[in-house]
């Protein structure tokens, strides 16, 4: 797509400094990767010297800030912006609608004219697909399943009959939606599965990353908030209730009925035990492990999961381990020293 950097610099609300006005702009880069006719960006002064010795045309900068080797564009926030510019400048375009030959359609689905199914889709009877949506190769879209207008299905994700998906919605490739979650009771025989009748109900605006696995309830709803992101290889069990805006980072697992709450984040490789709370705007740290309900607006880590602040000062106390125990032995030796000379004293 042809665009002037001096073009560019008013698609991004910015000002251009420094000339170059009519150089074209190809795309846009981390000054690590950059080549000289893209753009790229720094979110402060810190990493200015890095991207002035990039071969970049230009560098996205703060407001006021300044380079005396390359031309800049002065903007407000300049990760937005550089967000900005990569969506115009994305190569990628969603196919056109229509059904192809090869998907595998039942006669009581119902599709919006303009959604798109791709190549060995199969959607199931009474599903429902709406406007806009694009369900990509050799997804498998149960019975009664509705997808809200302008949703977006990778290959090979499998969504289980009767869940839903509000609108915008993204699941990446290999995700399964629905599933039954693990409930069984010990019997006569051996573990009993215990039927899941629930649903899975996703709300609008949210992005589930690629091979998550999102189980159905046992009885109710498995919910995912709107506007909530959830990177690869999560796990969330049944019954788990996630409130608006959380961000859930890859490799975490959250075991049946748990709740959290508005604007949660959970960093990679966390856990969270059965029928835990987590408060509102709470920030749980790389494999913590979340044992007990937790207050809103915390952050916490280690496992068990503390406030992180306990943590780092027992994370201190354990590296000077090492010296206390060289001192504890030094005086207990000097304890049987003193203990020695007062016998032979008496």
């Amino acid at each position: 797509m042809d665009i002037t950097l001096g073009q560019l610099a008013v698609q991004l609300d910015g000002i251009l400094v420094g000339g170059g006005a009519d150089a074209f702009v190809t795309g846009v880069a981390g000054y690590d990767s950059v080549e000289e006719d893209q753009v790229t960006y720094v979110t402060g002064t810190r990493h200015l010297t890095g991207a002035e010795l990039s071969p970049a045309l230009a560098i996205i900068v703060p407001a006021g800030v300044t380079c005396d080797s390359k031309p800049v564009i002065q903007v407000r926030d300049p990760r937005e912006a550089f967000t900005r510019a990569l969506r115009f400048f994305d190569w990628r375009r969603p196919p056109l609608p229509g059904i192809d030959r090869s998907a595998i359609i039942a006669q009581t689905a119902a599709i919006h004219a303009r959604a798109y199914i791709g190549p060995l889709v199969t959607v199931g009877e009474g599903a429902i697909i709406g406007d806009g949506c694009l369900i990509y190769p050799h997804a498998v879209i149960g019975d009664h399943v509705e997808i809200g207008n302008g949703s977006i299905v990778y290959p090979q994700v499998t969504i289980y009959p009767r869940c839903t998906l509000g609108s915008g919605v993204i699941v990446h490739a290999g995700s399964v939606i629905g599933a039954d979650g693990l409930g069984f009771h010990p019997g006569l025989l051996g573990w009993e599965k215990i039927p899941h009748l629930g649903t899975v109900i996703i709300e609008d605006d949210v992005e589930v990353g690629a091979n998550v696995t999102i189980d159905r309830a046992t009885t109710g709803q498995t919910i995912i908030g709107a506007g909530t992101k959830i990177d690869n290889q999560v796990h969330i069990a049944h019954n788990v209730r996630i409130g608006p805006h959380c961000m859930i980072l890859a490799q975490v697992g959250i075991a049946g009925s748990s709740i959290l709450e508005e604007g949660v984040i959970i960093a990679g490789q966390a856990g969270v035990s059965d029928h835990k709370r987590i408060g509102a705007g709470t920030q749980v740290a790389v494999r913590a492990g979340i044992t007990r309900n937790i207050p809103a607006g915390v952050i916490v880590s280690g496992y068990p999961a503390q406030p992180h602040v306990d943590q780092l000062k027992m994370e201190a106390a354990m590296r000077h381990l090492p010296t206390l125990l060289d001192t504890v032995k030094r005086l207990e030796k000097r304890v049987a020293e003193l203990e020695q000379q007062e016998a032979e004293a008496k």
